[in-house]
């Protein structure tokens, strides 16, 4: 699937106030994030690498120890195991996220209604 609309993607909610959709190949995913007014991703981390952009909105978000005030245009790398969390604010947001490899528990989430045994 080399061309993607976003809109034909049913979203999933990992955490109240937040909708992605997260189309993926074979070695990377897409995550189009829309967070509403004050959600929050609370802290977390993950095994796999993180990149993004805020397309859209302001964004705190924290990596590591350090916090910075996102505005559209900014750009971010979260190394693998790294704890980070973001929280939209004065307003919704809308964040492009890249991750590698493809994260299992969102594809899972994905392909929910996909059977996965074959014959």
């Amino acid at each position: 699937m080399p061309f993607i609309n976003i809109r034909d993607i049913q979203p999933i909610e990992p955490v109240p106030g937040c909708r992605m959709r997260t189309p993926f190949g074979e070695h990377l995913m897409l995550s189009y994030l829309e967070m509403d007014a004050g959600a929050e991703v609370p802290l977390h981390s993950h095994p796999h690498e993180q990149g993004g952009i805020l397309i859209s909105g302001t964004l705190n978000l924290t990596i590591g120890d350090e916090t910075r005030r996102c505005e559209p245009g900014a750009m971010f790398i979260i190394p693998p195991h790294t704890p980070h969390r973001a929280v939209a604010v004065g307003g919704p947001c809308v964040v492009l996220d890249v991750f590698s490899p493809v994260r299992e528990d969102y594809a899972a989430l994905v392909n929910r209604y996909i059977p996965t045994t074959g014959k």
